[in-house]
């Protein structure tokens, strides 16, 4: 499987807390913080319920 990198590029105050836990299950805790991940439908799905917080790059 390709790989994607997520990174935390705006906070998460003021967000719900839906939100808030999909970024701690994607392993993203602090702001500038980059994870890597299988480009799987699971994580494609967490990725857009918050793609207005983090940016995407392929690998």
């Amino acid at each position: 499987m390709a790989k994607i990198k997520v990174t935390k590029v705006r906070s998460a105050i003021n967000r719900t807390q839906n939100q808030k836990r999909v970024l701690e299950s994607l392993g993203l805790h602090k702001m500038g913080q980059t994870v890597e991940h299988e480009d799987t439908p699971n994580i494609l799905g967490m990725i857009r319920k918050v793609n207005h917080l983090v940016s995407v790059e392929t690998k």
